[in-house]
């Protein structure tokens, strides 16, 4: 689990496909202290939890390795991932940390397309849409998590809806590189979902 407060950004240094291109092999760069990423530990890259291979220092940069498979490919941006891509990355939640975001699985339920950005004094604003299917699950003032970031909905209509970001996401995430047409991994509120299906029972 995680909570969608970004606390690194990551690099693609190196990218293989592997298994006639259903799965690739990624080397992320980043500033975390190796000696505390264990295989087999997970690591949310733009909102995907992905679960580490591999680890190692080189050049005084810490690397971990993580493959992404087939569905990975299909369901979210992975597959325009690419050496040198930013990644927001987020280690596991642990008991007893503080929960600064929401309830984050890592299982992106699907891709939002920008429609538009707005850059007014120090701050962005961001009009999405997705299918109808999730958008029955985002609502104003709810909670929705873009590229691995907790987010606050501001206004929803039909597929679309809209994001305000602060200057200091803008500042420590790869949002300030968003622009309009591009394609972000969504994932809908847990507690949404549930309680859609709870209704449905009904």
């Amino acid at each position: 689990m995680f909570t969608g407060i970004v606390t690194d950004i990551g690099e693609i240094v190196a990218l293989t496909p592997v298994a006639q291109g259903q799965l690739h092999r990624l080397r992320i760069a980043c500033r975390y202290d190796q000696a505390g990423i264990a295989d087999g530990a997970s690591i949310a890259c733009n909102g995907v939890c992905l679960t580490v291979v591999a680890s190692g220092v080189s050049q005084g940069r810490t690397w971990f390795e993580v493959d992404t498979a087939a569905e990975t490919l299909a369901m979210t941006t992975a597959k325009h991932w690419r050496v040198g891509t930013r990644l927001n990355l987020e280690r596991a939640l642990k008991i007893g940390e503080e929960l600064g975001g929401h309830i984050v699985a890592g299982h992106a339920d699907g891709i939002a397309g920008i429609l538009t950005r707005d850059d007014l004094p120090d701050m962005a604003r961001f009009e999405l849409s997705t299918t109808r299917e999730l958008a029955r699950f985002i609502a104003a003032k709810g909670s929705v998590t873009l590229d691995g970031v907790s987010l606050t909905v501001n206004t929803v209509e039909d597929v679309r809806f809209s994001v305000l970001i602060i200057p200091h996401t803008l500042n420590v995430t790869t949002l300030g590189d968003w622009r309009a047409s591009g394609e972000v991994n969504l994932e809908v509120d847990l507690m949404a979902r549930y309680a859609a299906r709870l209704s449905e029972m009904k």
